[in-house]
């Protein structure tokens, strides 16, 4: 098979996304298929960042275009909104024409919603520009790219909800599947807490330092439990983006007495995050709203122990008192109790990590490419399939 993939973001492989995208791009080449990608970066560099992602969608038709008369694809992997305008457009052939996936990375009504309620807490300040575009106009994009796509990728069984409830999307054309992990984060060695009792137990973040990633609750209760606890640091890794705090800003939400414990990396490369996680214990992810969770499942991977809120990502992976500890969402009295029971319960903290060690284990890219890549046969030979089943 043929395939373009789509995102309308720079196709950087140590963000989320973009670097999910990769990977599958990378599998799917692995398993034998021909893969050409289509991003930010293709678009003229002199035009504005906000321009490039308000006529991504035309580009992209204009690209599919250019590729179904010079080199035709099989099928056309779009991340949500990239594709609605080639869809709309009327083709004379539509059999030859490829067949299109639309494929979520984190479902943009869900997220709408948890950005409208931490508004209206007084969490997030949205932009006067938001109501223009990312409110309105861009949801309906996202809603058309679903209802004209031939299959939709899914990260979770709410955004599936979401999508068929509420969009009207027929549920025999919606599909959840999972993000994978490199291998290289597979069947890592498992660490044990060393016996001592005075042991330094680390706790992970690893995300953008956001709103929606809940750093209004986390951050409130991590400054007790560092002031309570000596023996306890913390590690920001990631926390960067365009409209993420410096450094020092995020240093700024501690206690300066904790200050000594905590640090912060604001990015690194990919591969090196098992590097950074070693002699960690803890993650704590804590989003307003998540589709997956690939951070999440990674750092159980590298042996962590995770505390998440109940957002529909993370409740796709784990089993609360199983391998996480699961707590309700914009509750910093919650992440504080969840941080103490794990400190000050040290066979309950191994318990949880290696279960979850065990849970991440099944997560690897090459699996989830093979399942999606079943579906794309299916759908594009259905009379095979029908014929092998006579």
């Amino acid at each position: 098979m043929k395939i373009l993939l789509t995102i309308h973001e720079t196709l950087d492989p140590n963000s989320g996304s973009a670097g999910s995208t990769i990977k599958l791009g990378q599998y799917y080449q692995k398993l034998g298929h021909e893969v050409h990608y289509y991003s930010i970066d293709n678009l003229p560099k002199w035009l504005p960042t906000l321009i490039k992602e308000l006529l991504f969608p035309e580009f992209v038709a204009n690209h599919i275009a250019k590729l179904s008369r010079q080199q035709p694809v099989d099928v056309v992997d779009a991340s949500t909104g990239d594709a609605w305008l080639w869809a709309k457009i009327p083709r004379l052939s539509r059999h030859k024409s490829p067949m299109l996936v639309t494929r979520s990375h984190g479902l943009e009504h869900l997220k709408h919603l948890a950005d409208i309620e931490d508004a209206q807490q007084g969490n997030l300040r949205l932009s006067w520009i938001y109501p223009l575009y990312r409110g309105s106009f861009r949801l309906w994009e996202v809603a058309t790219s679903l209802r004209y796509a031939d299959l939709i990728y899914l990260l979770n069984r709410e955004e599936a909800k979401y999508v068929v409830e509420q969009l009207g999307v027929a549920s025999e054309r919606v599909h959840v599947f999972p993000n994978g992990i490199p291998e290289a984060f597979l069947n890592l060695p498992f660490e044990p807490l060393p016996e001592a009792t005075d042991t330094v137990i680390r706790i992970a973040q690893v995300s953008t330092y956001i709103p929606r990633k809940g750093i209004h609750y986390s951050a409130p209760a991590l400054n007790k439990i560092l002031t309570r606890y000596p023996h306890v640091h913390l590690s920001f890794f990631g926390t960067e983006c365009r409209e993420c705090p410096s450094v020092e800003q995020v240093y700024r939400d501690f206690d300066p007495t904790v200050r000594d414990r905590i640090q912060v990396v604001p990015r690194y490369p990919h591969e090196q995050l098992p590097s950074l996680l070693k002699g960690h214990q803890i993650k704590l992810f804590t989003p307003i709203s998540e589709g997956f969770g690939k951070a999440l499942i990674e750092a159980m991977a590298c042996g962590l122990a995770p505390i998440t809120t109940a957002a529909p990502g993370p409740m796709e992976i784990v089993r609360d008192g199983h391998d996480a500890i699961v707590i309700p969402i914009r509750d910093s009295q919650a992440i504080e109790q969840a941080l103490e029971r794990l400190i000050t319960n040290r066979s309950y903290l191994e318990q949880l990590r290696h279960h979850a060690y065990l849970t991440a284990q099944s997560y690897s890219w090459q699996s989830v490419a093979q399942n999606r890549l079943a579906l794309y046969e299916e759908a594009l030979h259905p009379k095979e399939k029908s014929l092998a089943n006579v």
